[in-house]
Protein backbone atom coordinates (compact mmCIF):
# COMPACT_ATOMS: atom_id res chain seq x y z
CA UNK A 1 0.00 0.00 0.00
CA UNK A 2 0.85 3.57 -0.82
CA UNK A 3 0.06 6.28 1.12
CA UNK A 4 1.79 9.48 -0.17
CA UNK A 5 0.51 13.34 1.74
CA UNK A 6 1.26 17.00 2.20
CA UNK A 7 -0.05 19.79 4.19
CA UNK A 8 -1.18 22.14 1.28
CA UNK A 9 -1.93 26.08 0.95
CA UNK A 10 -3.01 28.83 3.18
CA UNK A 11 -4.60 26.10 5.47
CA UNK A 12 -2.08 23.38 5.75
CA UNK A 13 -4.91 20.78 4.49
CA UNK A 14 -3.84 17.60 4.02
CA UNK A 15 -3.99 16.07 0.65
CA UNK A 16 -3.69 12.28 0.23
CA UNK A 17 -2.70 10.11 -3.06
CA UNK A 18 -3.23 6.50 -2.58
CA UNK A 19 -2.58 3.28 -4.08
CA UNK A 20 -1.95 -0.27 -3.99
CA UNK A 21 1.84 0.79 -5.26
CA UNK A 22 4.09 2.75 -6.37
CA UNK A 23 3.73 2.80 -10.27
CA UNK A 24 -0.16 2.09 -10.00
CA UNK A 25 -3.71 3.56 -10.82
CA UNK A 26 -4.07 6.19 -7.59
CA UNK A 27 -7.02 7.98 -5.65
CA UNK A 28 -6.44 11.43 -4.51
CA UNK A 29 -8.05 13.11 -1.28
CA UNK A 30 -9.16 16.39 -0.74
CA UNK A 31 -7.14 18.51 -3.30
CA UNK A 32 -7.56 21.45 -1.59
CA UNK A 33 -5.68 25.42 -1.70
CA UNK A 34 -2.31 25.16 -3.56
CA UNK A 35 -2.65 21.70 -3.99
CA UNK A 36 -1.88 20.76 -7.70
CA UNK A 37 1.70 21.60 -7.75
CA UNK A 38 2.69 19.18 -4.65
CA UNK A 39 -0.20 16.24 -6.55
CA UNK A 40 1.89 16.61 -10.22
CA UNK A 41 5.33 16.10 -8.20
CA UNK A 42 3.87 13.03 -5.79
CA UNK A 43 2.28 11.60 -9.21
CA UNK A 44 5.40 11.71 -11.33
CA UNK A 45 7.82 10.71 -8.07
CA UNK A 46 5.94 7.34 -7.61
CA UNK A 47 4.80 6.86 -10.87
CA UNK A 48 0.92 6.88 -10.53
CA UNK A 49 -2.00 7.41 -12.57
CA UNK A 50 -5.14 8.61 -11.15
CA UNK A 51 -8.48 7.72 -11.70
CA UNK A 52 -10.69 9.94 -9.32
CA UNK A 53 -10.30 12.64 -6.88
CA UNK A 54 -12.72 12.03 -3.74
CA UNK A 55 -13.47 14.56 -0.88
CA UNK A 56 -14.60 13.88 2.65
CA UNK A 57 -16.39 17.61 2.39
CA UNK A 58 -17.33 20.74 0.42
CA UNK A 59 -15.08 23.48 2.23
CA UNK A 60 -12.80 25.48 -0.22
CA UNK A 61 -9.45 23.92 1.77
CA UNK A 62 -10.60 21.27 0.42
CA UNK A 63 -11.65 21.24 -3.07
CA UNK A 64 -9.46 24.78 -4.62
CA UNK A 65 -7.75 22.51 -6.84
CA UNK A 66 -10.06 20.00 -7.54
CA UNK A 67 -10.96 22.07 -11.12
CA UNK A 68 -7.32 21.54 -12.53
CA UNK A 69 -6.11 17.97 -10.85
CA UNK A 70 -9.28 16.92 -12.79
CA UNK A 71 -8.74 18.13 -15.74
CA UNK A 72 -5.60 17.39 -15.70
CA UNK A 73 -5.75 13.86 -15.77
CA UNK A 74 -9.59 13.80 -16.77
CA UNK A 75 -10.89 12.05 -13.70
CA UNK A 76 -14.05 12.36 -11.70
CA UNK A 77 -14.73 13.94 -8.39
CA UNK A 78 -16.64 12.08 -5.91
CA UNK A 79 -18.42 14.36 -3.55
CA UNK A 80 -21.86 14.27 -0.86
CA UNK A 81 -24.94 15.86 -2.57
CA UNK A 82 -25.04 17.86 0.56
CA UNK A 83 -22.02 19.57 0.18
CA UNK A 84 -21.63 19.47 -4.04
CA UNK A 85 -23.18 23.81 -4.44
CA UNK A 86 -20.02 24.58 -2.11
CA UNK A 87 -17.31 23.76 -4.90
CA UNK A 88 -19.07 26.45 -6.92
CA UNK A 89 -20.23 29.11 -4.63
CA UNK A 90 -17.48 28.91 -1.81
CA UNK A 91 -18.67 32.52 -0.28
CA UNK A 92 -22.06 30.77 1.05
CA UNK A 93 -20.43 27.74 2.45
CA UNK A 94 -18.42 30.25 4.52
CA UNK A 95 -21.67 32.49 5.64
CA UNK A 96 -19.07 35.45 3.12
CA UNK A 97 -20.66 37.59 1.14
CA UNK A 98 -20.33 37.10 -2.31
CA UNK A 99 -17.40 39.27 -4.24
CA UNK A 100 -15.67 39.26 -0.93
CA UNK A 101 -11.70 38.35 -1.12
CA UNK A 102 -11.04 34.64 -0.61
CA UNK A 103 -7.15 34.16 -0.75
CA UNK A 104 -6.78 35.82 -3.73
CA UNK A 105 -7.95 34.21 -6.87
CA UNK A 106 -9.14 30.91 -6.65
CA UNK A 107 -10.39 28.60 -9.34
CA UNK A 108 -13.99 27.25 -8.81
CA UNK A 109 -16.33 25.80 -9.61
CA UNK A 110 -17.41 21.70 -10.65
CA UNK A 111 -15.24 19.74 -12.93
CA UNK A 112 -16.82 17.72 -15.79
CA UNK A 113 -17.61 14.84 -13.97
CA UNK A 114 -19.15 15.02 -10.70
CA UNK A 115 -19.93 11.51 -8.98
CA UNK A 116 -22.26 11.57 -5.56
CA UNK A 117 -21.24 9.84 -2.41
CA UNK A 118 -23.52 7.92 -0.13
CA UNK A 119 -23.28 6.58 3.36
CA UNK A 120 -22.06 3.34 3.41
CA UNK A 121 -21.45 2.78 -0.31
CA UNK A 122 -17.93 0.73 -1.38
CA UNK A 123 -16.14 2.62 -3.45
CA UNK A 124 -13.76 0.03 -5.78
CA UNK A 125 -11.27 2.67 -7.40
CA UNK A 126 -7.58 2.19 -8.49
CA UNK A 127 -7.97 -1.70 -6.89
CA UNK A 128 -8.73 -0.21 -3.70
CA UNK A 129 -12.02 -0.61 -1.69
CA UNK A 130 -12.71 2.47 0.38
CA UNK A 131 -15.89 2.31 3.02
CA UNK A 132 -17.65 5.39 2.43
CA UNK A 133 -19.71 6.70 6.25
CA UNK A 134 -21.54 9.79 6.01
CA UNK A 135 -20.27 11.95 8.64
CA UNK A 136 -22.24 14.90 9.29
CA UNK A 137 -21.35 18.17 11.57
CA UNK A 138 -18.73 20.20 10.32
CA UNK A 139 -20.74 20.24 7.01
CA UNK A 140 -24.12 19.11 5.86
CA UNK A 141 -22.21 16.48 3.44
CA UNK A 142 -18.76 15.16 5.34
CA UNK A 143 -17.79 11.82 4.88
CA UNK A 144 -15.23 9.84 5.63
CA UNK A 145 -12.80 7.20 3.79
CA UNK A 146 -11.96 3.68 5.15
CA UNK A 147 -9.64 1.03 3.97
CA UNK A 148 -9.61 -2.23 5.36
CA UNK A 149 -7.08 -4.26 7.51
CA UNK A 150 -4.85 -6.20 5.42
CA UNK A 151 -2.50 -8.76 5.64
CA UNK A 152 0.37 -6.24 6.41
CA UNK A 153 -1.07 -3.12 7.41
CA UNK A 154 -3.88 -2.00 9.96
CA UNK A 155 -7.39 0.12 9.21
CA UNK A 156 -6.78 3.13 7.24
CA UNK A 157 -9.26 5.77 8.07
CA UNK A 158 -9.42 9.08 6.27
CA UNK A 159 -11.41 11.12 8.80
CA UNK A 160 -11.17 14.73 7.23
CA UNK A 161 -12.29 17.43 9.18
CA UNK A 162 -14.39 14.64 11.88
CA UNK A 163 -11.76 14.01 13.96
CA UNK A 164 -8.36 15.42 14.23
CA UNK A 165 -5.36 13.96 16.86
CA UNK A 166 -6.34 15.83 20.07
CA UNK A 167 -9.95 17.60 18.70
CA UNK A 168 -12.35 17.58 16.13
CA UNK A 169 -13.91 19.72 13.39
CA UNK A 170 -15.31 23.17 13.99
CA UNK A 171 -19.24 23.61 13.44
CA UNK A 172 -19.45 27.59 14.13
CA UNK A 173 -19.70 27.42 9.92
CA UNK A 174 -23.27 27.38 7.95
CA UNK A 175 -24.38 23.73 8.12
CA UNK A 176 -21.79 23.18 10.79
CA UNK A 177 -23.86 21.15 14.21
CA UNK A 178 -22.49 20.58 17.49
CA UNK A 179 -24.36 17.76 18.60
CA UNK A 180 -24.64 16.30 14.95
CA UNK A 181 -20.55 15.88 14.86
CA UNK A 182 -20.86 14.69 18.61
CA UNK A 183 -23.29 12.04 16.96
CA UNK A 184 -20.65 11.47 13.85
CA UNK A 185 -18.15 10.51 16.10
CA UNK A 186 -20.29 8.24 17.82
CA UNK A 187 -21.74 6.47 15.33
CA UNK A 188 -18.32 6.25 13.20
CA UNK A 189 -15.34 6.50 15.06
CA UNK A 190 -16.55 4.77 17.99
CA UNK A 191 -16.73 1.50 16.47
CA UNK A 192 -13.25 1.01 14.49
CA UNK A 193 -10.61 -0.57 16.23
CA UNK A 194 -7.90 1.16 18.49
CA UNK A 195 -5.36 -0.15 15.97
CA UNK A 196 -7.32 1.89 13.17
CA UNK A 197 -4.85 4.26 11.57
CA UNK A 198 -6.65 7.88 11.93
CA UNK A 199 -5.52 10.21 8.87
CA UNK A 200 -7.04 13.70 8.77
CA UNK A 201 -8.06 16.74 7.07
CA UNK A 202 -5.34 19.11 9.21
CA UNK A 203 -2.87 18.15 11.15
CA UNK A 204 -0.47 15.02 12.35
CA UNK A 205 -1.49 11.37 11.86
CA UNK A 206 -3.08 9.52 15.34
CA UNK A 207 -5.07 5.93 15.90
CA UNK A 208 -8.64 5.05 17.14
CA UNK A 209 -6.70 4.14 20.54
CA UNK A 210 -5.20 6.83 21.10
CA UNK A 211 -7.89 9.28 20.21
CA UNK A 212 -9.91 7.20 22.64
CA UNK A 213 -7.47 7.65 25.25
CA UNK A 214 -7.17 11.63 25.10
CA UNK A 215 -9.10 12.93 23.09
CA UNK A 216 -12.27 14.88 25.31
CA UNK A 217 -14.37 14.60 22.22
CA UNK A 218 -14.25 11.59 21.37
CA UNK A 219 -13.99 10.30 25.63
CA UNK A 220 -17.20 12.66 25.95
CA UNK A 221 -19.17 10.47 23.35
CA UNK A 222 -17.80 7.45 24.46
CA UNK A 223 -19.33 8.38 28.02
CA UNK A 224 -22.53 8.85 26.24
CA UNK A 225 -22.27 12.39 28.05
CA UNK A 226 -23.86 15.73 26.37
CA UNK A 227 -22.56 19.04 26.12
CA UNK A 228 -19.01 20.13 24.99
CA UNK A 229 -15.54 19.91 26.32
CA UNK A 230 -13.77 23.26 26.52
CA UNK A 231 -11.20 22.47 24.08
CA UNK A 232 -9.80 24.09 20.45
CA UNK A 233 -11.06 22.91 17.40
CA UNK A 234 -9.55 22.91 14.14
CA UNK A 235 -11.00 22.92 10.52
CA UNK A 236 -12.00 26.00 8.56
Amino acid sequence: MLIAGFPAGAWGTNCYLVAPAAGEECVIIDPGHQAAEGVAETIAKHRLKPVAVILTHGHIDHVASVVPVCGAHDVPAWIHPADRYMMSDPEKALGRSIGMPLMGELTVGEPDDVKELSDGAALNLAGLELSVAHAPGHTKGSVTFRLPESADIPSVFFSGDLLFAGSIGRTDLPGGDHAEILQSLARVCLPLDDSTVVLSGHGPQTSIGQERATNPYLRQVAAGLGGGPAAPRRGM
